[in-house]
């Protein structure tokens, strides 16, 4: 079993290293061609309420609740197309609303945003919220795949978002900034629309293609949408985290948004290279192994992936923090992106790697919750550690500006590690860590 999952952590990190790598030269190009600027800002903006709700759906809340619940379900296929059935339905509704109101839903992500800005950030913010039904079909797909032990195309699938937006920049370099963040919108959804085609493939191969039936499963219904409600809190605080930091920073100088965009990315890389590929590879088998009584098993697994995710998450934020100034200047500084602006997202960037531990390791103690769909007290946890980072986001905002922002959400990071291995059990810890 161990070497199934590090099979399945390989496959999984190889993918999203080869995305993340595409993603890196997306952002390159962005940094080139539109800077950090009102532009880069209004497109981000744009981007980052779907991507808000890509994220909790693809690196949380749907799979963390459908895979327990899918483990535990007689009927299978009933059960699972009436999820898919009810939740495209209302991602497609929330989708036209935001269409109808863009203006209003914008102005409310990014409040310091004048009415001009606004003016140009709806239309982009409309575009770009028709990804979320796209990849919430990519998710589902995705979860009944990661159940059987399939992660080789959500892994790389990721690669032709950021292919999609590459042709996009490329096409239109040579336009109006405005212009260029209209094309890029369109090659969000392109991204989105090859994404569905493979893992429509994907599933076709795995002999999935069965997944609709008409019959009602109240029953099981009922017990995922109670999961998943605390799953979605949960899952969710962390990106209402980097949200919040969105908003607040529209209230600073131009480009704040965007040195924090960029640092957030350059974060994100190790925690989706070693984290999240872990935990996506962890999940399903400690979800089997609880469903069969078998938690001995289950904490195997945990200890031996916590022991490879700290080593490598350790050496990440220490590499990440001595060599922030090289890394933004060889990754971004080069067009429209100024040594300035490098100087601006090194700092936030390492205020952020500080939390890269713990927001990992917390990762891996929460599956221990959700596999026992213990979904409502991981989202309890999660509050009390959103609430953290809005407190010192209030504080330390005016004294540091964005820099502090990105510090604050590391201290939420501390204080979801503590609550989670709190909950988990401290003795229980302390035990498994010696064991190693």
């Amino acid at each position: 079993m161990i070497l199934v999952l590090i099979k399945s952590i390989f496959t999984n990190s190889s993918g999203i290293l080869f995305s993340r790598i595409l993603g890196f030269v997306r952002d390159l190009l962005t940094a080139s061609i539109l800077g950090a600027n009102i532009y880069s800002d209004i497109f981000f903006v744009a981007f980052k309420l779907p991507n808000l709700f890509r994220r909790i759906f693809a690196e949380g809340a749907f799979t963390q609740a459908f895979i327990p619940a899918y483990a535990k379900s007689i009927h299978k296929i009933q059960f699972s197309s009436a999820i898919f059935m009810s939740f495209f339905a209302f991602i497609m509704l929330l989708s036209l609303v935001v269409t109808l109101f863009s203006k209003a839903v914008t102005q409310i992500i990014a409040l310091g945003f004048d009415e001009k800005t606004v003016d140009l950030a709806a239309p982009l913010l409309a575009i770009n919220f028709y990804y979320l039904p796209l990849i919430f079909v990519v998710t589902f797909m995705a979860a009944l795949l990661q159940y059987k032990h399939h992660f080789a195309t959500t892994a790389f699938s990721t690669a032709l978002l950021n292919l999609a937006l590459i042709g996009a920049l490329i096409i239109s370099k040579d336009m109006g900034k405005h212009d260029i963040t209209y094309y890029m919108s369109y090659g969000v959804l392109l991204g989105g629309l090859l994404q569905v085609f493979v893992h429509i493939i994907a599933i076709r191969v795995n002999n999935l293609s069965k997944i609709f039936s008409f019959k009602k499963m109240q029953m099981a219904q009922k017990r995922f949408y109670k999961s998943f409600m605390g799953a979605t809190v949960g899952s969710s605080t962390a990106h209402i985290s980097a949200f919040l930091d969105t908003w607040l920073a529209s209230f600073l100088i131009s480009g704040s948004i965007s040195y924090l965009y960029y640092a957030n990315r350059v974060f994100q890389l190790p925690l989706a290279l070693f984290a999240i590929a872990t935990t996506t590879a962890l999940f399903p088998m400690i979800a089997k192994a609880i469903k069969n009584n078998n938690e001995e098993k289950a904490l195997h697994l945990m200890r031996k992936s916590t022991l490879i995710l700290s080593s490598l998450l350790l050496v990440s934020s220490l590499i990440g923090i001595f060599f922030n100034q090289f890394i933004v200047e060889l990754l971004f500084e080069r067009g429209e992106f100024l040594s300035s602006d490098t100087s601006n997202t090194a700092i936030i960037l390492s205020m952020y790697l500080i939390g890269l531990v713990p927001f990992g390791i917390a990762k891996i103690f929460s599956l221990w919750l959700y596999a026992h769909e213990k979904q409502f007290l991981a989202a309890k946890i999660s509050i009390k550690a959103l609430t953290f980072n809005i407190v010192f986001s209030l504080i330390l905002i005016k004294p540091y500006g964005a820099a502090g922002l990105a510090f604050a959400s590391t201290i939420s990071g501390f204080v979801l590690f503590y609550l989670t291995i709190k909950e988990f059990g401290l003795k229980k810890f302390l035990i498994l860590m010696k064991s190693v």
